[in-house]
């Protein structure tokens, strides 16, 4: 299916490509979320028209995550969990405790931005998680997972 984006698509393509994606990928994912519409010809008139528009509000959703960069950039965030002697976790600490814990911190990050390239932690120690608020911005922050005290 062939489908305009309305913004930028990590591994995609940029604001006012057309590109060719699989039927399922646009149905359920794309057009839903309103980051892209189907490729017709009256759509492609009228995301020339709007062009502007749109790009003024991708650049200003840029800017509020360089913005939010800069607020995580060498943060610290401490995590406590219930560890063995050896400092294994009994659990693990996913992405949805590192976004939980930063929003509470007044950081407003959803789970899917986090980024844990290894996998969820599971030992005691500190962690460097990448955060990504937006497709070009990429912040480190530093996991602290420490045992909880009984």
């Amino acid at each position: 299916m062939q489908v305009i984006l309305l913004e930028k698509i990590a591994n995609l393509g940029n604001l006012g490509d057309v590109v060719k994606v699989k039927d399922g990928y646009a149905r359920n994912f794309l057009i839903p979320g309103k980051h892209a519409r189907r490729a017709t010809e009256a759509a492609i008139k009228e995301f020339e028209s709007r062009r502007a528009e749109l790009e003024k509000a991708a650049a200003d959703k840029l800017a509020a995550a360089q913005a939010l960069q800069e607020q995580l950039s060498g943060k610290v965030l401490r995590i406590s969990q219930k560890a063995g002697v050896d400092g294994r976790l009994f659990g693990s600490v996913t992405n949805a405790d590192v976004a939980e814990g930063l929003t509470k911190m007044g950081l407003p990050i959803l789970k899917s931005q986090v980024r844990m390239p290894n996998g969820p932690l599971k030992v005691v120690g500190d962690h460097t998680v990448s955060v990504s608020p937006h497709t070009d911005v990429v912040a480190e922050v530093t996991v602290q997972v420490v045992a909880q005290a009984d």
